[in-house]
């Protein structure tokens, strides 16, 4: 019964969600409550929540900081030349702007954290596509699934699970893999090309000059386009939007579809009080420190961000009134992200307090027939999609992995084959609804979570079964 609630609590949610019949927040909170309810554990509900609340609380704590520090590093400038040298590398090119958002994620996420990744990506990129009109999911899309295939590196937690889990060596696991991940990274990189000529058939082409014009006192840019994968007009090389010259493509605010007025892009105005030029190699020289810091592992993510913000918020802006300035600029970031991952703590702690996810394990894995024994590790490949999509990293190489690795012994199979199968799915993970990082990345690109999850999900899956076939052809897996 349990088995059969957890996986319809589940459906439920995602159907709400990309059906747009509830808010994300909502759905996390009133589904799993109502379904803790029905399997008849309505009076634990509050411990099984704060158990929920409290193992994501640093998560929070760390998404908190981490968007007010990368906030003031976008005021103050740092990510100004990339958005412009990328954006002259590109020349307004739709196909090459999407190939280069693949690339930057793929770069940055050697750093080994998914909302650092996503927060940096999104604050160079944002702009351009809300310039050019380009649809923001494929951005989210593209660098979701260039994140989840980097994701496997030792330090990005997946492959030190599976060798946690299974008491292996992570280099072991890993080095072999290496060639069949790049053959994954390689399909994020031709996804990309396709998704970035679709764009480009769907808006034209647009030259440098025409997107960077801007009109005496009014600030002239690509109309916002919706979220969606199709919408928006079409702006074609010599098209206007208000039909008074090729370069006249103005902007106000009725244009936008999302409904936000602050269409500005300040991320590329380099008129900005926020501008702190002499403190450019400061702030650079922080940035670094602070990911090399994370990377080595020197103290906790959370207290890295808390410290790399208060530094930042104090040398670049040390006078009080500027700094609650800077702060209630990036508020509506951290409460939309951290009361996301709140929510998404009741949903968690439901799942894991009422026993469904050990329950879906188990029945997911007793039902692999046992003429599949010897095939273990494909199977292990081919069930690592699902669940660590429905389930969290901990759950899936804790609980399910020494479970599949013992099955696949019983025929043969080598532990380190099981554990190398097991990161196929992480393309896939990292879309998922339990990754608190993903709601750093829709909530920055303004796109709402079902809408990236209708895009991105088929091409997260057919990364995965690319990475997955890539093994077993190496001889990996």
């Amino acid at each position: 019964m349990l088995t059969i609630l957890g996986f319809a609590m589940i459906a439920t949610f995602l159907v709400l969600i990309m059906t747009k019949k509830m808010s994300p927040i909502a759905a996390l909170v009133l589904i799993p409550a109502l379904f803790c309810v029905a399997v008849g554990q309505g009076a634990k509900l509050g411990d099984y929540v704060i158990d929920g609340v409290g193992n994501l609380a640093p998560t929070a704590a760390m998404l908190m900081f981490a968007i007010v520090y990368f906030g003031v590093m976008i005021d103050v400038g740092l990510f100004d030349p990339i958005v412009r040298g990328i954006l002259r590398f590109c020349k307004a090119d739709p196909m090459r702007i999407v190939v280069g958002t693949a690339v930057l994620a793929a770069i940055v996420s050697l750093d080994g954290d998914g909302s650092t990744t996503f927060m940096i990506t999104v604050s160079a990129m944002y702009p351009l596509y809300k310039r050019l009109k380009m649809s923001l999911v494929v951005m989210t899309g593209v660098a979701a699934t260039a994140n989840g295939v980097m994701n496997t590196l030792p330090w990005g937690g997946p492959t030190a699970r599976a060798a946690t889990a299974l008491k292996l060596d992570a280099s072991e696991i890993f080095i072999p893999m290496i060639p069949a991940l790049a053959v994954g990274l390689l399909a994020v990189f031709l996804l990309s090309y396709v998704l970035g000529l679709r764009e480009r058939k769907r808006l034209g082409m647009l030259t440098l000059d025409e997107a960077l014009v801007r009109e005496p006192e009014q600030e002239t840019v690509l109309a916002g386009a919706g979220t969606g994968a199709g919408g928006g007009d079409r702006l074609r090389k010599g098209s206007t939007a208000s039909g008074t010259g090729p370069a006249d493509l103005t902007r106000d605010g009725d244009d936008d579809e999302d409904g936000d007025d602050e269409e500005e892009f300040k991320g590329l105005d380099p008129n900005r009080s926020t501008l702190r030029p002499k403190l450019y190699w400061f702030n650079a020289g922080l940035t670094i420190a602070l990911l090399t810091a994370m990377i080595m592992e020197l103290m906790p993510i959370p207290v890295l961000f808390l410290l790399g913000a208060a530094l930042a918020l104090t040398v670049n802006f040390p006078h009080m009134p500027d700094q609650r300035a800077r702060i209630a600029a990036h508020a509506d970031n951290v409460l939309n992200v951290s009361g996301m991952v709140f929510a998404a703590a009741v949903f968690t702690g439901v799942l894991t307090g009422t026993g469904m996810v050990e329950n879906m394990a188990d029945w997911v894995v007793g039902a692999v027939p046992d003429a599949m024994g010897p095939h273990m590790a494909i199977v292990t490949g081919l069930l690592s999609l699902p669940l660590t999509y429905f389930m969290s990293n901990d759950g899936f190489y804790f609980g399910v992995v020494p479970v599949l690795a013992e099955a696949g012994a019983a025929h043969g199979v080598s532990p380190l084959e099981i554990a190398r199968a097991s990161l196929a799915g992480q393309a896939l993970h990292m879309s998922s609804p339990l990754v608190p990082a993903v709601y750093v990345l829709v909530g920055m690109a303004k796109v709402e979570f079902g809408d990236h999850t209708r895009f991105t999900v088929k091409w997260a899956v057919l990364t995965s079964l690319v990475v997955l076939g890539a093994g077993i052809l190496f001889g990996t897996i």
